[in-house]
């Protein structure tokens, strides 16, 4: 029996992904460089280092050092802009508030500082319908290490077996199913163009099945949406 919801947080509530990507790759190309896609991706999800570090790629492509302090200000400036008319991901709020309306326990896993995220839970006022958020404060090891996962199935007093995990990246899918959770993927424009294994379902958007749907869906296994 499906007992909660844990969601992820950038790329997943809100597409904060899509306009990193492209601030980033702005920026290369203003220096005679490219940042493929396959490439940011290694970094989506997880905030380890060990995975991909963009300067070092840009490094190695220029052949040069770069002022790595001027070129995450020029990144930033483009981000702001790019997230300007950035909105909650279409189909969350329905799926908080039928969560909720069903008593299922609602929690949040990010890679993210803590206040990055509450930040903008507050914003879009959707902060109150989390009962536990964990980040990368709370964590020894980001995804995709389990830990986050495992740590919000604790919280929320719930077994792997009882939560369903809603993810847009690589990392974020592979620490869930570390944790041994059910983990259905709803990508975004950046990485709806990576192969995703292993998940129990994916979706174009939440707006296509209801959340009712999807614990039927999961819980009763049938032919990928």
């Amino acid at each position: 029996m499906i007992k909660a919801v844990i969601f992820d947080f950038d790329g997943l509530i809100l597409d904060t992904e899509t306009p990193g990507y492209h601030s980033y790759r702005q920026t290369f190309e203003e220096l005679g460089a490219q940042l493929p896609l396959e490439e940011w991706a290694k970094g989506i999800g997880t905030t380890n280092s060990g995975y991909f570090h963009p300067l070092d790629y840009l490094e190695r492509q220029i052949g040069k050092k770069v002022d790595r302090v001027f070129f995450k200000q020029q990144a930033e400036k483009k981000y702001h802009i790019l997230v300007q008319s950035m909105q909650v991901r279409p189909g969350v709020i329905n799926y908080l508030q039928t969560a909720q309306r069903f008593g299922l326990r609602i929690g949040l896993a990010s890679s993210s500082s803590r206040s990055w995220v509450e930040s903008y839970l507050k914003k879009y006022e959707i902060y109150s319908y989390f009962h536990v958020i964990r980040t990368k404060d709370d964590v020894a090891q980001v995804k995709p290490n389990p830990e986050l996962y495992l740590q919000a199935l604790e919280h929320l007093g719930v077994k792997n077996s009882e939560a369903i995990v809603f993810e847009d990246s690589l990392n974020g899918l592979l620490a869930a199913k570390a944790a041994d959770i059910y983990c259905v993927i709803v990508p975004n424009p950046v990485t709806s163009q990576l192969e995703f294994l292993t998940h129990d379902l994916r979706l174009a958007s939440m707006e296509d099945i209801g959340l009712e749907d999807i614990i039927v869906n999961i819980t009763h296994p049938c032919e990928e949406k």
